[in-house]
């Protein structure tokens, strides 16, 4: 059985056009192969985010990281951390390891089905896979979720409450021997 099949287009580009602000990372570049130990097999660690310019009016933030390119119909998340304040506006390496983070934050069950971060696996052989991390700003302090909504749930309550979005873009892919 082959995996090879057209790329997914960004699924950014298909939500109505929120502004943009600005995230930056000192693991994770735009375009660059994510380290290894981003990945699920290699460290499993969520990558170190900052972010500025977002709008004034901003209540709070929603972090995503969602790999377009899985082999499946709805994509794949990798994070789901809603519920963090307008205050927060960086998250060191590792934030994504408990379910809980000391502001209030929390975790969305991603789909490998942990309340945290879950790095890069593509099939191995794979075309390389684009890992979309996201910041939300939002205009509410929080989405009106609780923990057991899917990583789908967030996304929906996002389209009516998300002002702009600061996206990078690493890439990840294994060999077919791996």
């Amino acid at each position: 059985m082959s995996l090879h099949r057209p790329v997914a287009p960004d699924p950014y580009q298909l939500l109505p056009e929120v502004g943009s602000f600005t995230v930056t990372s000192t693991d994770v570049a735009e375009g660059k192969r994510l380290d290894d130990n981003h990945a699920f097999a290699g460290g499993n660690t969520s990558p170190q985010l900052s972010w500025n310019g977002f709008p004034t009016e901003t209540k709070g933030f929603v972090v995503t990281c969602f790999d377009a390119d899985a082999p499946t119909p709805s994509g794949f998340w990798h994070w789901v951390l809603v519920g963090l304040p307008a205050t927060v506006t960086e998250l060191p390496t590792g934030a994504g390891t408990t379910e809980r983070l000391e502001n209030g934050a929390f975790h969305i069950r991603n789909d490998y089905g942990t309340k945290s971060y879950g790095g890069a696996a593509p099939p191995p052989g794979d075309h390389v896979h684009r890992y979309y991390f996201v910041v939300h700003a939002i205009d509410v302090e929080a989405l009106d979720i609780d923990g057991d909504v899917s990583p789908a749930v967030v996304s929906f309550n996002l389209a009516f409450h998300t002002l702009a979005r600061a996206i990078v873009t690493p890439r990840y892919q294994l060999p077919a021997d791996s």
